[in-house]
């Protein structure tokens, strides 16, 4: 979800592909950009590299798929890696529909792995993109052999927060409704783009001039990506609300990453899938915000690896 981190958008090349080399280096050869038609005219653009155990990488907002540009060739020299663009995220041009939310993009990728006949496949899903994994596993049981969630942005689990954490659950909640989906929902539905994108970066960072001090070129970056929230945010659903039961029936091995220095609500819901998730680990990411594939890329990779290789071992880890 929280992708719009100014160094962040900095290092995002204008297209869905590996940053080109300094001009003093040999020429590496480029990821080839492939399309899936996966049906009621939608088209995703993907890289596709390597051979072995199918990883897919699903980003989060206000990003697109070349925010694995950097994972992707490390990660390819063992497994198969794909990194597709959610619906409405650059380079691809799909028309808009209502009612658009995380379950939407669960049902895109569901059709996408379909359509690439693929199986048994891990989704490593960052921030939007771990939301729409685990709503993939919650619709689509059977296509995923595990889930990596590095910060799902749950938000409708606050709402049910067992006990002492009940109270600040729903103030969370509270909060992050009013002072920042209120606001987006407004500007974006007077075609504000740019006023709802403000409204959401002055939020994360709790300072209400943070979207101004940015560059121009910060600033055009990040808007490259708004389409999905011009959708999302007039005729469809930010959080869409996915319950504890939901959550309970997820019994594919998850590993969860959280950043120790992330934005408190997020670690509130990743507790809170500690408590319901079956199966799963959880890592925390020392020295690292909600930004950690960028803070930490190494140790997020390893770890990554790690647990796939216990996932393909023939005992499957246990709840601990």
């Amino acid at each position: 979800m929280f992708e719009a981190i100014q160094s962040l958008i900095m290092t995002l090349s204008a297209v869905m592909a590996l940053a080109s080399p300094p001009a003093t280096s040999a020429p590496q050869p480029q990821p080839a950009i492939k399309v899936a038609h996966i049906g009621h005219g939608i088209a995703l653009h993907y890289i596709d590299e390597g051979h072995g155990q199918t990883v897919i990488f699903v980003h989060g907002s206000l990003s697109f798929g070349g925010y694995w540009s950097d994972q992707l060739p490390e990660f390819a020299q063992r497994y198969r890696a794909i990194a597709y663009s959610r619906r409405y995220n650059y380079p691809n041009r799909n028309p808009a529909v209502p009612g658009y939310s995380a379950v939407i993009d669960a049902d895109d990728l569901a059709r996408f792995i379909q359509t690439l006949h693929l199986h048994n496949v891990i989704i490593v899903g960052h921030s939007y993109g771990a939301l729409t994994a685990l709503f993939l596993q919650v619709r689509h049981p059977g296509l995923a052999k595990a889930l990596v969630l590095a910060e799902p942005p749950a938000v409708s689990l606050l709402n049910s927060l067992p006990g002492a954490q009940r109270a600040a659950g729903k103030v969370a909640f509270d909060d992050i409704q009013g002072r920042m989906v209120a606001p987006m929902k407004t500007a974006f539905k007077a075609g504000r783009s740019e006023e709802g994108v403000a409204d959401f970066i002055d939020y994360i960072y709790d300072n209400p001039h943070e979207w101004e001090s940015w560059s121009s070129e910060s600033q055009k970056q990040t808007m490259q990506n708004a389409h999905e929230w011009e959708v999302m945010m007039t005729s469809g659903t930010l959080f869409p609300v996915i319950t504890p039961a939901q959550v309970r029936s997820v019994h594919i091995p998850v590993l969860l990453l959280t950043g120790d220095k992330t934005y408190p609500f997020l670690t509130m819901i990743d507790n809170e899938l500690t408590h319901l998730l079956p199966n799963y680990q959880n890592v925390v990411v020392t020295n690292a915000g909600h930004q950690m594939w960028y803070q930490a890329p190494e140790l997020c990779r390893d770890v990554v690896e790690t647990f796939i290789r216990w996932v393909q071992a023939p005992a499957a880890i246990s709840r601990t």
